[in-house]
C-alpha cells in the first residue's frame, strides 16, 4: 500500500517537472530578445481568462486526488485493532532504545542498549515473520523517531503523549523473510543521534517460540 501511494506520486511529479522544463525551454527559446528587434517589451497579454482558469484547475485537480488516496491509505495504516498477539512497548531516549515485548499477556525481558556505530551492535527486537506487531512508542526527553526502513513506516516518538492516545501507536504486518534489519532513529535527536542504532531480528514462529520460553521476565538466561 506505501509503494501503491509512493511510486504515483513520484510519477506524477516527475511528469510535472518535464512539463514545466519544456515550457520554460521553449519560452526561452522561441521569446528571446531578437537582435533586430528594438529594446521593447513583447506584446502583452493580461487576464486571459482560460489560460487563468487551467492554471487554477490543474493544481486543484491534483491536490485533491493526492489528498483523496494520502487520506484514504492513511487511514489504513495508521489503524489500531488491537487484536495483535505481539506488542512491543518501545521506550526511546538520548540515545538509545529499551524494547519490551508482550506475547499473549506474558512479558519478556526488557532489552536496551547505548549508542553504537553499527546497527548489529545496538539493541535487537526479536519478532515472528509474516505477523501482526503492535507498537507503544513513548519517550521522555526529546523528539525521537521509530524507523525500520524495510518496513516501510516510520513514526516520530513525542514527550508527553499520555498511554491513551492514539497517536502512541501503530501496528504492522511484519514481513516474511527472516532477516536482520537495520532501524534508526530518524529525528536530529542530540549529539549522539546518528548512533541510535537498532535492529529487528525476524524469525520463524518455531524459533520465536523457543524465544519466548527463555526469555520470559523471570526466567534464567
Amino acid at each position: 500500500m506505501v509503494q501503491g501511494l509512493w511510486n504515483p506520486a513520484w510519477i506524477a511529479a516527475l511528469a510535472t517537472g518535464v512539463v514545466v522544463i519544456v515550457l520554460i525551454v521553449w519560452a526561452a527559446i522561441f521569446h528571446r530578445k531578437r537582435k533586430t528587434t528594438k529594446a521593447e517589451l513583447p506584446p502583452q497579454v493580461r487576464y486571459n481568462l482560460p489560460i487563468e482558469m487551467l492554471y487554477t484547475l490543474i493544481p486543484l485537480v491534483m491536490v485533491s486526488v493526492f489528498f483523496f488516496f494520502t487520506a484514504r491509505d492513511s487511514a489504513v495504516l495508521t489503524r489500531v485493532d488491537g487484536d495483535a498477539r505481539v506488542k512491543v512497548k518501545v521506550e526511546a531516549f538520548q540515545w538509545s532504545w529499551r524494547f519490551t515485548t508482550t506475547v499473549d499477556g506474558k512479558t519478556l525481558q526488557p532489552v536496551a542498549g547505548m549508542p553504537v556505530s553499527d546497527y548489529h551492535q545496538g539493541p535487537q527486537l526479536v519478532l515472528p515473520v509474516n505477523s501482526k506487531v503492535e507498537f507503544d512508542l513513548s519517550t521522555d526527553d526529546v523528539i525521537h523517531s521509530f524507523w525500520v526502513p524495510a518496513f516501510l513506516f516510520k513514526r516520530d516518538v513525542i514527550p508527553g503523549i499520555r498511554e491513551d492516545n492514539p497517536g502512541r501507536k501503530f501496528e504492522i504486518t511484519t514481513l516474511n523473510k527472516p532477516e536482520v534489519y537495520a532501524g534508526r532513529c530518524a529525528e536530529l535527536c542530540g549529539v549522539d543521534h546518528s548512533r541510535m542504532l537498532f535492529s529487528v531480528k525476524l524469525v520463524p514462529q518455531q524459533e520465536f517460540d523457543q524465544y519466548i520460553a527463555t526469555n520470559q521476565a523471570g526466567s534464567a538466561q
